[in-house]
């Protein structure tokens, strides 16, 4: 008798649904225009292979990003294996996951994100100061290779009690979190005893050469950055430590966006008690605390959260301004996807709408030489002239005007 959960995952319909998300930012590609061409067969083959417990996960492709400075090792995976995350992740596992996540999660999920965090902790700055003026600290945290480092049978066991251990869910994410290990067969033995324990890093991993993986051992850590499964841990795996400071602690000044935390409190030795009892929760989840990046602040001081800095005065005024790296890294990004738009990889008018968002949400954040200057490099970029009218970009082709003229 099948489970309800395996009833929504093989529907046809929800099937169909997600087909059509996961290829809705890949039509360029000659790979997704084929699955196209055929797609009705390819939904009633995977149906089958869910129905019949045979699926198995297809050889993922592997890139690197450059992502806020940091270089980020992203896995894309057939259109196959994201139709299974989207009905898996969207369906079932998301609605389920947001019941049990604390408010001041902000996740990267519909309703929440960055700037919803950047709001919260905004709300924290100024309730705090009510209470306590300047005379407090905050507690930044880090977790160092987050994604890298995430045990398998931690975050399948956590998953699992959502749904009752519903062995349908089960089948289905240990398939998953096989196409996930990792080929460690370059390890000595003893190396390879304490691994579950060390700090893994991916990126070093890709340097070394493809002879010594061998397929002899596997290691069973590591969740791949831009799969959606991976999104869904990375909201729920830390959920121990949300918990714990919120409600065990009590701690009504406390928000966590994926990796990046942070608490406030009038005591100092409070947030070091708290963040002591944090890497012990933290060591039984395989997470690493980046202590070179947690620090504790003092609360009328100048400190940055998620690329914004902020300032409190003595009065409660809050300050913020974007950081220079953050205006840079959209520069990067613009020249980037003027090449794609070139090529014809990407289309003009998701990239005018991505501009236009991130000039909305940043423009009061930056100066008035960024703004100048970033406006500048989009028209030279993709022949454009853009003017601006109440804080909002209108855009008009340098060609069209001047045939008018």
């Amino acid at each position: 008798m099948s489970s309800l959960y395996e009833e929504i995952i093989c529907d046809a319909n929800n099937l169909y649904e997600a087909y059509k998300a996961s290829i809705k930012e890949s039509k360029w590609k000659e790979t997704t225009q084929k699955f196209m061409m055929n797609f009705l067969k390819y939904i009633f083959d995977l149906q089958d292979e869910l129905l019949n417990r045979t699926l198995t996960n297809d050889p993922p492709h592997e890139f690197v990003l450059s992502e806020r400075g940091r270089i980020r090792p992203i896995t894309s995976i057939p259109i196959k294996d994201r139709i299974v995350r989207h009905v898996l992740c969207d369906k079932v596992l998301l609605p389920e996951v947001k019941r049990h996540i604390i408010y001041d999660n902000g996740a990267s999920i519909k309703g929440r994100g960055i700037s919803f965090q950047r709001k919260r902790f905004e709300v924290h700055l100024h309730q705090f100061y009510r209470q306590n003026g300047t005379d407090g600290w905050i507690l930044f945290g880090d977790f160092s290779k987050f994604y890298d480092n995430v045990l398998h049978a931690i975050a399948k066991r956590e998953l699992l009690k959502l749904f009752d251990d519903d062995e349908f869910i089960d089948w289905l994410l240990t398939v998953i979190f096989q196409g996930f290990e990792i080929d460690v067969s370059y390890m000595s033995d003893e190396e390879y005893d304490h691994c579950l324990d060390t700090l893994f890093n991916k990126l070093e991993y890709r340097k070394i050469p493809k002879s010594e993986l061998t397929g002899e051992k596997w290691m069973a850590k590591s969740i791949n950055i831009g799969d959606q499964l991976s999104q869904v841990i990375g909201i729920y795996y830390p959920n121990r430590i949300d918990t714990y400071v919120k409600y065990l602690r009590g701690q009504k000044f406390y928000g966590r966006y994926m990796d990046d935390w942070y608490i406030m409190s009038p005591s100092k030795g409070e947030l070091l008690d708290l963040l002591a009892h944090i890497h012990e929760i933290a060591a039984e989840l395989g997470i690493h605390v980046n202590m070179k990046k947690t620090r504790i602040v003092r609360f009328g001081s100048q400190f940055t959260f998620l690329q914004i800095k902020y300032r409190v005065t003595e009065d409660g005024r809050i300050f913020k301004w974007l950081t220079p790296k953050k205006v840079t890294a959209m520069r990067r990004k613009l020249k980037k996807l003027a090449i794609k738009v070139e090529s014809g990889e990407k289309s003009y008018d998701r990239v005018e709408e991505m501009f236009r968002s991130w000039m909305g949400s940043f423009y009061k954040l930056l100066t008035r030489n960024q703004r100048k200057g970033l406006i500048k490099l989009f028209e030279d970029l993709f022949d454009k002239e853009v003017s601006v009218n109440n804080r909002k970009l209108i855009f008009n082709d340098k060609e069209a005007d001047s045939n008018e003229q």
